[in-house]
């Protein structure tokens, strides 16, 4: 069940993290992040 958890959290991560690189710097400024910031945003959203 572990592997299966951590294989799923994993993509929830990368997911996160290829869908915000997809925003212009804009978009993530009036979201209140910064392009330093993506990965530890999407950590926190796992």
């Amino acid at each position: 069940m572990n592997l299966i958890r951590n294989y799923r959290n994993w993509r929830r991560y990368r997911d996160t993290v290829s869908e915000l690189n997809r925003l212009s710097t804009r978009e993530l400024t009036d979201l209140g992040i910064s392009r330093s910031d993506i990965h530890y945003v999407a950590r926190k959203a796992v």
